[in-house]
Formats: C-alpha cells, sequence, structure tokens
C-alpha cells in the first residue's frame, strides 16, 4: 500500500466520529526468536544483528504470533458494525534499517491485506514514534478540516529490546509523546514483551501509569483487548471519559 496516501474522500462519505489508533511495533531482529514449540539445530550459524546466531528450525517466532495477534485485531473491528466504520488504524514497523508506514489511517474496511511482518535489523524506536506522531497530526489536522468528530488518538508502542537507532531522535520522541498527554492530545500504551525489553525507556513514554509488559507468547490475548477496548470507544461520544479494563489486562500482561 502506498504510505504517502491520505484517504480525504472517506471523509467526505463517511462523517462517523473516528478512533485514530497507531500501532508501532517493533519488527528488529529479535522479533525473529523462537518462543514456543520444538526446534532442531541446523548446525549453520549466521551474522546478523551484530552478533552470531544458531540457524534452528522448528517452533513459533515472536515476529509470527505478532502478525496472528494483528491479523484478529484488524479482523474483530472488522467484525463490529460500529468500529468498522469508526476506527482508523495505521501500522508503523521499527526494523531492517528504518522506521516504516506499513499501512496508513483508514478504516478497517478499506484494509483487507494480511500483515506479514519480517523480522530484521535494528530498533529504531525513536524514529518510528516521531513518524507515527507526525502521522497522528496529519490524520487530526484532516478530521478538522472535514469537519470530523474524532476520539483522543491512541499510540501503541510494543518492543521487545533496546532502542539503538538515533539517541536524538529518541529525546525528541519522548519530549512529545509526555507534551501530548500532559496536555489530554494522546494515549499512550508502551509495552515491553519479553525478558529484554527496555521498561527504563518506556516508562519515560508514560508520564502518567506504569509502562504495561506482556506475557511471552500473549500478543493474540493482548490484541484481543486491544480490539474490544476500541469497539467500546467507538460505541461512546467524544469527550466521554474513557476507564482502563485493568481487570483485562491480567490475562495478556502484567501492571
Amino acid at each position: 500500500m502506498n504510505s504517502s496516501i491520505v484517504n480525504l474522500s472517506d471523509l467526505e462519505n463517511n462523517p462517523t466520529p473516528r478512533v485514530p489508533v497507531c500501532l508501532c511495533l517493533d519488527t528488529s531482529g529479535s522479533m525473529g526468536r523462537i518462543v514456543r514449540g520444538e526446534t532442531k539445530s541446523t548446525g549453520q550459524k549466521i551474522y546478523k544483528d551484530g552478533q552470531m546466531w544458531n540457524v534452528v528450525t522448528g517452533g513459533v517466532s515472536a515476529i509470527s504470533d505478532l502478525n496472528d495477534g494483528i491479523n484478529e485485531f484488524f479482523e474483530a473491528i472488522r467484525s463490529d458494525e460500529v468500529a468498522v466504520y469508526s476506527a482508523e488504524i495505521c501500522v508503523i514497523t521499527f526494523g531492517g534499517k528504518k522506521a516504516e508506514i506499513k499501512s496508513p489511517f483508514a478504516t478497517v474496511d478499506q484494509q483487507d491485506s494480511k500483515f506479514s511482518l519480517v523480522a530484521e535489523g535494528d530498533t529504531y524506536m525513536g524514529e518510528a514514534i516521531n513518524l507515527a506522531l507526525d502521522c497522528l497530526e496529519k490524520r487530526k489536522q484532516a478530521y478538522k478540516d472535514k469537519g470530523i468528530d474524532y476520539f483522543q488518538p491512541w499510540l501503541v508502542l510494543m518492543t521487545d529490546g533496546t532502542p539503538n537507532g538515533s539517541q536524538q531522535e529518541l529525546d525528541t520522541a519522548i519530549t512529545r509523546v509526555q507534551k501530548m498527554v500532559k496536555e489530554r492530545k494522546l494515549t499512550v500504551f508502551p509495552l515491553g514483551v519479553g525478558p529484554d525489553a527496555d521498561m527504563s525507556v518506556l516508562s519515560k513514554l508514560s508520564p502518567k501509569r506504569s509502562p504495561l509488559k506482556i506475557k511471552e507468547t500473549k500478543y493474540k490475548e493482548f490484541f484481543e483487548w486491544l480490539s474490544q477496548s476500541v469497539v467500546t470507544t467507538s460505541q461512546s461520544m467524544p469527550g466521554e471519559t474513557q476507564t482502563l479494563d485493568v481487570a483485562g489486562i491480567q490475562g495478556w500482561g502484567e501492571l
């Protein structure tokens, strides 16, 4: 999908208040790790991400679980008669050699492709957050220009490691997020996955609550919770206070 496309025609034809959600997802090389199932060594080794890795076969990788979770999330939103026209999802990944828009903001009825993300490269977290915030600002301006009401935007940040992109980009991202949260212009969900997630960095991106830790292999459960939260929000009125489903979090994460 062309990430430069800004879908404005839908804003003219569909006046439903929007729930903008940006998924900012770590797809760096470490997401290729096997998280469940039996594996077998091939005896081969490869040099990747600055480290020597043993090549194994079998098992299920973290990136595979993430793909399954994202696709089920889209299907859950698509199956709700209100959220399908209200929720607008943007998917941004950080891995390879850059942060990248995989799917620009649009309602899910216009996003029918399945995600098949690949784990590779470094963790460009700061770059991805700044890209996400830029996309959110542009989309909010589009809503205002077309007279469309919208709920407070959500930024969902998911990572299993430590950022190793530009420190300046990361510092800028932290400052921007903190300012927007303080001004009630953004709801942010920083999520650490696995034992090596840098929770200290994530805490800087979550000034109002502690970052959440996803239990390994619980991607599907998280996206089920997220889809239900989006559906609930889409059925309310813009400006109403939204209550975090803390009980639901216990099924997939740790506060």
